[in-house]
């Protein structure tokens, strides 16, 4: 762990030096950077030179018991040395904690895109109180939401619905509920009264501001339609509604949630971005599945994630066996508890390999 401290004390280092270049001192972003990266990695230093400190404080206490004569100087030391052992293994777990590489994307607004899976239209429904459940979670950190993609059911429920969240760290507290959600409930329906087993497929994918992924628009399809849903004569006079395809992948939006052509096409183009920026990280997660299994898992859609049971008033996130069994509190949007649970769990396991 020390060596791959050191490293980054060398960086810190070199990045103090950088930042007295006058070349680096006239290019204000060059700058912007180099400051924005020191000013993440000085909590570590500080605490490694503060370890350094406690260490030698250390080294100086035993030689002292090792040398003195007087009994009433030796208990102090050896009091001290006890001090300064508790000193550092604080220090050594907070240094341990600091050298988890922190998300760059923790603090972006996201897309939250739920699919109706296996189930029909009880799917649907489902479909739709997930969407009412991060709405409501979403409303309790004052988040601002808005659906800008949906294809209703006609049953109250959704084939598919996208809504955005805005708000610092959203991604860091939303980005553990990509995967299969199932539910297990008798449907409204449902005559016999018979359990029905239901799935929606939740995608979680961090708004693209610093884009990794462009668009060259040679591969878009851009075309205007009609508006659909309330909106009045203006809404139906006017086709503002933009619906966008990405040709080499398939992919496809139609956003009609701003009141503008341009608009709509430009929020278009971000989803667009973001789903083709998660595929692409999808397929680097692959390559890390096969050398290890996540305990909190990788958001990989084949993977049923949590389960609602709505007889037994229970949900469990099968990931990290987390349970629940107040599912009305979850539903309404009571989701800190198990985010906390899959934050603690993905802290854990990348400790783990901190220290390896």
């Amino acid at each position: 762990m020390l060596d791959k401290i050191a490293k980054v004390v060398s960086r810190y280092d070199e990045i103090e030096r950088q930042m007295t270049d006058p070349v680096i001192l006239a290019d204000h972003v060059k700058l912007t950077d180099l400051a924005q990266e020191r000013s993440d990695l000085q909590p570590l230093v500080e605490a490694y030179h503060q370890y350094q400190t406690k260490s030698q404080e250390l080294a100086d206490a035993r030689e002292m018991v090792e040398l003195e004569e007087d009994s009433d100087m030796i208990a102090l030391a050896e009091e001290e040395i006890n001090h300064l052992a508790d000193q550092l293994e604080q220090l050594e777990e907070q240094m341990r904690r600091l050298l988890i590489p922190k998300d760059p994307r923790d603090d972006k607004n996201v897309y939250i895109e739920i699919r109706a899976g296996a189930g029909g239209d009880e799917a649907g429904i489902f479909a739709a109180d997930l969407l009412r459940m991060y709405a409501r979670y979403a409303e309790t950190h004052k988040w601002k939401t808005e659906i800008v993609d949906e294809s209703a059911t006609g049953v109250g429920g959704y084939n598919k619905v996208t809504m955005a969240v805005k708000g610092k760290g959203a991604y860091s507290r939303f980005k553990f509920e990509s995967g299969v959600h199932r539910v297990q409930r008798v449907p409204t329906t449902e005559s016999q009264g018979r359990i029905h087993t239901s799935t929606a497929t939740v995608a979680v994918m961090p708004e693209v501001e610093d884009v990794e992924i462009t668009l060259d628009e040679r591969d878009l399809e851009i075309t205007s339609t009609f508006s659909s849903g309330p909106g009045g004569q203006h809404m139906q006079k006017n086709a503002t509604a933009a619906r966008i395809v990405h040709k080499p992948s398939g992919l496809s939006v139609k956003i009609q949630s701003e009141r503008s052509l341009m608009q709509n096409k430009q929020l278009g183009m971000a989803i667009i971005q973001a789903r083709l920026q998660e595929m692409e990280e999808a397929k680097q997660h692959e390559a890390l599945a096969a050398d290890r299994k996540s305990q909190v898992g990788t958001g990989e859609r084949s993977e049923k994630i949590r389960t609602y049971n709505y007889p037994q008033s229970r949900v469990t996130d099968h990931r990290i066996g987390f349970t629940s069994h107040n599912l009305q509190a979850v539903i309404d949007g009571d989701l800190d508890p198990f985010i906390d649970a899959l934050t603690i769990a993905d802290q854990a396991e990348k400790l783990a390999a901190v220290e390896e």
